[in-house]
């Protein structure tokens, strides 16, 4: 585990993005990836907005994609499996990069066909507390044909990304502009924050 927290964070410190391919596990993976389309076909999951709680709008225009927040309340055995990793990455980053981190919120995210994220930053003009983004992706067979990729802008070195199974992404809420292209077929994935609250 200790090899793909240090995975982030050297990748992180080397070009503003870090990346680890294995992040999530297969068998991790496949059953938060189950539990998403269990959501779905319940028909529990949200249309996506922007802005947060006080300033929140929707357009699909902007963003396509539709959510369901991951609470500890439910009690979901694979999802308590990951924040016991995210968890662990936290303490392990503040121990390293003395980050001062002391909360976090995720969750799940699901494309269909079509479905896109226009460019944007992660943190909010009114509240600062997000301060580092994490993707991790649940997409077994993901082809390039497939689009959905990650889009991460910076000076001279534009950065896309393959949304493939079991690979987190990790930068900094205020500093990086991305985007989701266009997805060609069902892209998922936990998407959420490290914050200072």
């Amino acid at each position: 585990m200790k090899n793909n927290f240090e995975a982030l964070i050297a990748s992180y410190i080397e070009n503003k993005v870090g990346i680890s391919e294995n992040f999530l596990s297969d068998d991790l993976a496949n059953n938060l990836k189950q539990n998403l389309l269990a959501l779905q076909q319940k028909s529990l999951l949200i249309e996506a907005g922007t802005g947060n709680s006080e300033l929140i709008s929707y357009d699909s225009a902007v963003r396509s994609d539709s959510i369901y927040w991951l609470d500890k309340k439910n009690n979901n055995s694979f999802e308590n499996v990951f924040f016991k990793q995210i968890e662990a990455f936290i303490i392990y980053l503040n121990q390293s990069c003395y980050t001062g981190i002391t909360g976090y919120e995720f969750h799940y995210s699901l494309y269909e066909k079509g479905d896109f994220y226009l460019k944007h930053l992660d943190q909010f003009k009114n509240n600062p507390s997000r301060k580092y983004s994490m993707i991790s992706y649940l997409n077994s067979n993901w082809q390039s044909s497939d689009g959905g990729e990650l889009l991460i802008h910076q000076l001279n070195n534009n950065q896309k990304i393959a949304p493939t199974q079991g690979k987190t992404v990790f930068f900094k809420s205020d500093e990086l502009v991305h985007e989701v292209l266009v997805t060609q077929k069902t892209r998922m994935s936990i998407t959420g924050w490290l914050k200072c609250d």
